[in-house]
């Protein structure tokens, strides 16, 4: 396992030992003995190579295999799933990219189609309007805005 810092640096990791905290699970790395030493992975990404990750359930998918998919609004192509970000409420929100318009999709049950890493295929059925809450202001739009 390696840890991936926000400045882009990474360090190798080796899980010691785990136990379940307040419905979380604590992880205790070899060599990570104090709290100071723990506060500087603070904000990393845990990463586990490929060939070590456990097998997912049906239905179940791994979030960096989503990354790179083409997203679908039924048969309308929204664009290309560029992230995923955690934390902005109870769904992860995808982060996809068209051209230069980005739109913040979550991740939920209820919008889920399907989803075909073999194919890197995310088919979604949005609530009308979804799109454009979170769309770039067109030029228009902008100068009203100044005009406020």
């Amino acid at each position: 396992m390696s840890a991936l810092a926000e400045d882009g640096s990474r360090r190798e990791l080796k899980v010691e030992e785990l136990w379940p905290h307040k419905g979380h699970v604590v992880l205790k790395f070899a060599g990570v003995d104090s709290i100071s030493d723990a506060e500087a992975l603070v904000g990393c990404e845990l990463q586990v190579p490929q060939a070590e990750r456990a097998r997912l359930e049906s239905g179940w998918t791994y979030v960096s295999d989503l990354v790179g998919c083409m997203v679908f609004d039924g048969n309308r192509e929204i664009g290309k799933l560029e992230d995923v970000q955690f934390g902005a409420g109870e769904a992860p929100l995808l982060i996809v990219k068209a051209g230069s318009r980005e739109f913040e999709i979550p991740f939920a049950e209820a919008y889920l189609r399907s989803v075909s890493v073999e194919h890197k295929r995310i088919e979604m059925q949005l609530p009308e309007g979804m799109l454009e809450i979170n769309a770039p202001l067109t030029p228009e739009e902008k100068e009203q805005q100044r005009r406020k």
